[in-house]
């Protein structure tokens, strides 16, 4: 299994990634999922993968030198010399579809889905950042004001701190943190996401990524993050209240014990003939 998230915010992008790849519990490896492909001042782009791991590998090689038709008819476009990160991505999205077409059948026969999703970002020239989540057909949504990171994998452990915390105005190191409490969550609840992760954190109009991190179990950071954040969460859920159960209820400040205005109360099958309907 695998986690990995991009955050695109006006101060720039959040790459972070995991390296965990098993095929049941006594075949783990470690894999990196992260990819930068960069031309300094030009530009730079990063790709996370997830899924079956002989596709996205594929993918990646392909890539670099995958070509599409320009509409002009001109040189055709590749991820170094496309003029926008959305062509950039039509490029990733053909690289998908030619590697279906290669193992596609032969996957099939062997009773294997064709599995893979990407997250695509970064910045080309002057245009603005972007970011992309490709799915396995090779099609792919962007990243908006709104709904401003994606998720691949094992994603829903660590996507309540990202919600609740992350809008476009996020500072990024605010970002870059709020990130790895996701990862930590998620370690701390699926066996199949492991250490070392890949963060990568890129400053809008640098053209070229220079923070780059490797983080294992001895990062302190890392170690920071985990042990502050299960003990926020545990002193936080101490200072809620229990609930009330008894007649004690009525004078609690927040009673549980109330009757729903839309729903009764559920009730009991006290004897075999008994139907609730």
């Amino acid at each position: 299994m695998t986690y990995c998230v991009g955050i695109r915010l006006n101060a720039g992008l959040v790459f972070l990634s995991d390296s965990r790849t098993n095929a049941g519990l006594d075949a783990i490896s470690t894999f990196r999922k992260m990819m930068v492909y960069e031309k300094a001042g030009d530009r730079c782009m990063v790709l996370l993968s997830a899924g079956n791991l002989s596709i996205s590998q594929s993918v990646r090689e392909i890539l670099q030198v995958e070509k599409i038709p320009a509409p002009d008819g001109g040189e055709p476009i590749t991820i170094w010399n496309a003029r926008s990160m959305f062509d950039a991505t039509r490029v990733l999205g053909a690289a998908v579809r030619r590697v279906y077409e290669t193992d596609g059948p032969a996957l099939r026969a062997a009773g294997i889905d064709f599995n893979c999703s990407m997250i695509f970002g970064g910045q080309i020239g002057d245009e603005g950042m972007r970011l992309f989540l490709v799915y396995s057909a090779g099609n792919f949504i962007e990243a908006t004001r709104e709904t401003c990171f994606f998720q691949v994998g094992e994603s829903k452990y660590g996507k309540p701190i990202l919600d609740r915390v992350l809008t476009p105005s996020t500072p990024l190191d605010e970002a870059a943190k709020c990130a790895l409490v996701s990862m930590d969550s998620t370690l701390k609840s699926n066996l199949s996401v492991g250490l070392p992760l890949d963060l990568l954190v890129y400053r809008n109009g640098d053209l070229k990524a220079e923070r780059i991190v490797c983080i294992d179990e001895k990062n302190p950071y890392f170690k920071m993050i985990h042990d502050t954040w299960g003990q926020r969460l545990r002193e936080v859920f101490e200072g809620i209240e229990h609930p009330e159960w008894s007649g004690d209820g009525a004078t609690a400040e927040f009673p549980l014990m109330v009757e729903s205005e839309r729903y009764e109360t559920m009730r009991k099958i006290t004897h075999p003939g008994e139907k609730i309907v």
